[in-house]
């Protein structure tokens, strides 16, 4: 009896401290026991990579063991790129998409239903000079280099749901590259010259009270109903100025430099900041290049001749912008500013 009470004894001695030993923390596993499992698991769960993204998300960052120091040198993975993968691929990709394509709509359905704003009078013939030439180079090079910067943005944004299906990877690869390299370079040469725009075209878009009447009448403007006397440029080609030319232009100038220049010890979560920035102006900034390409080329008739040629007939003077034409015809503004053509100059039709 005695020797049963003793075994008795043992056994739940043996079992208190069996359950003791599984309560207790297992020891920390080192960096290299952490690499050596995963490695294992890569073998015999090809794919499962959860509990990798489950010491992310917990905020304590994997780190390796890099004998150089620095800002983020160390650090393998930041718990911020998944959030940041999500805004990329979610609300900036689905309602960035729907903007450009809702604006191309909305764009084709004014030229379709209304058509083109027509002079109401029939061109006399007589021409004024609207833009010098520097003027027009600026004009160009901002036109030009935004176009590019636009359309490689594009590609590398959206065109892999579109192109990636039909061309395979690639073909897609390649586009995608000389997008990349194309906006890389093409974007410090954009900054240039849009400095040099707004140098020479911003004392000509202070607002003024008669800017009122016009946003007032932009839709009879737009639909071809009513022209509405405006100066050198109407309140809508100053808003473009002020909001796009201008303030859009700075975010994406500012946040492109950081992420074109990563070598200024910027950290990973400041570059994917950037980006969100510079994604969301740059769509923006898109969509309203896009009204404003429209009513520059086929939505206004003449406009497109004016900064091309850099000349205007007084009739289309007078009906698109009435308060300048009255101060080129009274002298009020000298001909380097859009004045009175010059003795000699060619007559609309040599120069259409």
């Amino acid at each position: 009896m005695r020797f049963f009470s003793r075994l008795c004894l043992a056994v739940l001695l043996s079992l208190a401290g069996a359950a003791l030993a599984q309560q207790a923390p297992a020891p920390a596993q080192s960096q290299e026991d952490r690499v050596k499992e995963q490695q294992q698991r890569s073998v015999t769960q090809p794919g499962n990579n959860a509990p990798v993204w489950r010491e992310v998300r917990s905020g304590q960052s994997p780190y390796t063991n890099s004998t150089v120091k620095g800002r983020e040198t160390e650090v393998l993975v930041q718990s911020w790129g998944e959030t940041w993968r999500q805004i990329r691929n979610g609300p900036v990709t689905f309602w960035g998409g729907w903007l450009v394509i809702g604006v191309l709509a909305v764009l084709a359905g004014l030229y379709f239903v209304f058509g083109p704003v027509k002079l109401h009078d029939r061109p006399s013939g007589r021409l004024i000079h609207r833009f010098s030439s520097i003027e027009q180079i600026a004009h160009w090079c901002t036109a030009i280099s935004f176009v590019v910067l636009g359309l490689s943005g594009l590609i590398m944004f959206f065109v892999k749901h579109v192109l990636l299906p039909i061309t395979g990877y690639t073909l897609f690869a390649w586009l995608t590259a000389l997008a990349k390299n194309l906006h890389n370079f093409v974007g410090p040469f954009f900054i240039v010259s849009v400095l040099i725009f707004i140098f020479l075209f911003i004392r000509d878009n202070l607002p003024r009270v008669y800017d009122l009447k016009w946003f007032a009448k932009s839709w009879a403007y737009l639909t071809g109903k009513e022209h509405v006397p405006s100066g050198r440029f109407n309140a809508g080609e100053k808003l473009w100025f002020w909001f796009g030319v201008i303030g859009l232009s700075i975010v994406v100038a500012w946040s492109g430099l950081i992420l074109l220049f990563p070598n200024f010890d910027q950290t990973r979560s400041v570059m994917q900041e950037a980006w969100i920035w510079h994604a969301v102006a740059a769509i923006v900034f898109i969509a309203m290049s896009l009204g404003h390409i429209y009513l520059g080329t086929v939505g206004v008739e003449g406009a497109y001749q004016a900064m091309r040629t850099g000349y205007v007939d007084e009739v289309w003077a007078k009906e698109h912008h009435e308060i300048w034409y009255n101060e080129v015809k009274s002298g009020r503004r000298p001909q380097a500013a859009g004045g009175a053509v010059p003795a000699g100059a060619p007559n609309m039709r040599n120069k259409s």
